[in-house]
């Protein structure tokens, strides 16, 4: 019986620009079509750390050449706008994959908006940089004129910073749900998501953040009420003592064994810690759930217990 699986996709498997991502996501549809084939259901979340910030960066050339014209474009809109792009060559690479295996089976990218909690102490201590390099003066006009905050950048210049807040909830998770349970592969919450909050009504507004794309996926996991969560990225599994002569592979983590390594400062902060806390999330939220840190290549041999790191209760 097949699993419903959800991937989260790490910015390796997309490379860093629109030739590069053409190339990669072709790599990356055999991984998730050999799933697949497995029988299994599956959901695909993905970053966008490259793609996005190339958005912002040309958006903010272009208020540059003309700001009588152009006003700069709200980071959630540059953030729909890579979902949008990332998705077409994803599900375009993925139905073409799937069709020389002779599989029939529609994918569909499902533009996500997450909602995020507008009181998240996140947005108190804005942290993550975004868009291009700005001179002083420049700085001093967007803080001045959009309220943004800036941070001067190890003497390169500086860069706009903003808040990376927990996802609450996934909007369109019952348009995504209806298409999973009808046979599609569906691409959703692309970069972690469009991050909006409520307002007056029914009214969603875009918040200036970006969500943690590891979290986003584990959130969709849970929503979509999945069997697994897999968080892929550039090693096959999880250490201790990583970069160091003792380093120690993991194949293995109980949530309770993951919080001690992460209390002992083990695992990297936007690095390896943000996918080990969102796998123990995933893996604690319901009976029977279990999570896996692979490599993209070896999806297929995490989900048969031959490599990977496994956390579950």
């Amino acid at each position: 019986m097949g699993k419903r699986i959800v991937i989260a996709l790490g910015g390796n498997a997309l490379g860093d620009n629109l030739p590069e991502q053409m190339i990669a996501v072709k790599q990356t549809a055999k991984a998730i079509a050999d799933l697949i084939q497995e029988g299994h259901e599956v959901v695909i979340a993905h970053g966008n750390g490259p793609q996005v910030g190339m958005i912002q960066k040309a958006m903010t050339e272009l208020t540059r050449s003309d700001p009588e014209k152009y006003i700069p474009c709200p980071l959630s809109v540059c953030v729909a706008m890579s979902q949008g792009y990332i998705g077409y060559d994803l599900q375009n690479a993925l139905r073409e994959e799937l069709l020389d295996r002779g599989i029939v089976k529609g994918v569909a990218t499902v533009l996500t908006q997450v909602e995020v909690d507008p009181n998240d102490p996140a947005f108190s201590h804005p942290t993550k940089p975004i868009g291009a390099f700005m001179t002083k003066e420049e700085a001093d006009k967007m803080v001045a004129e959009r309220g943004y905050d800036v941070i001067e950048d190890a003497g390169r210049g500086y860069r706009r910073v903003v808040a990376s807040p927990k996802p609450v909830s996934i909007v369109e998770i019952q348009s995504i749900r209806d298409m999973v349970e009808a046979g599609l592969v569906v691409v959703a919450c692309g970069g972690g998501g469009i991050p909006v909050f409520k307002t007056e009504g029914h009214h969603l507004k875009g918040a200036a953040a970006v969500i943690d794309k590891d979290f986003a996926a584990c959130t969709l996991a849970q929503q979509l009420d999945a069997d697994c969560l897999i968080i892929l990225t550039a090693v096959e599994k999880v250490a201790i003592h990583f970069g160091k002569p003792d380093v120690q592979w993991l194949s293995t983590l109980t949530p309770a064994q993951a919080e001690k390594y992460m209390d002992d400062g083990e695992f990297a902060p936007g690095s390896m810690l943000p996918k080990v806390q969102a796998a123990v999330q995933f893996a604690q939220s319901k009976e029977g759930r279990t999570a896996l840190i692979t490599l993209l290549e070896k999806a297929k041999d995490g989900i048969e217990g031959k490599t990977g790191t496994l956390i579950q209760q």
